[in-house]
């Protein structure tokens, strides 16, 4: 089963809010997910992004591939420089 990080798209039409979600690569896009971690929503003045870290990390530790969006998202959190520089360290 290949589990990715994506965004799951809620809210009212013309006012876009999304959920950081782990879900089934095979799952429609805003269909069944495992677990929800995160939220974003565009449209607030600052683009307000909340993330739980622990279990993003927990998610990408376990081989999860966050689709471009997601990943750009987890970016702007700071959680995937967090990934990123513990798998070097993992590695030396």
């Amino acid at each position: 089963m290949a589990v990715r990080i994506r965004l799951k798209r809620m809210g009212a039409r013309h006012q876009p809010y999304y959920r950081l979600v782990v879900a089934d690569s095979r799952a429609a896009r805003d269909g069944r997910f495992i677990e929800s971690f995160g939220t974003y929503n565009p449209i607030s003045d600052s683009s307000e992004i909340q993330v739980d870290e622990e279990k993003a990390l927990l998610w990408l530790g376990r081989g999860a591939l966050p689709s471009e969006s997601a990943r750009r998202i987890l970016e702007r959190a700071g959680v995937w420089e967090k990934f990123e520089s513990a798998r070097r360290q993992k590695e030396a």
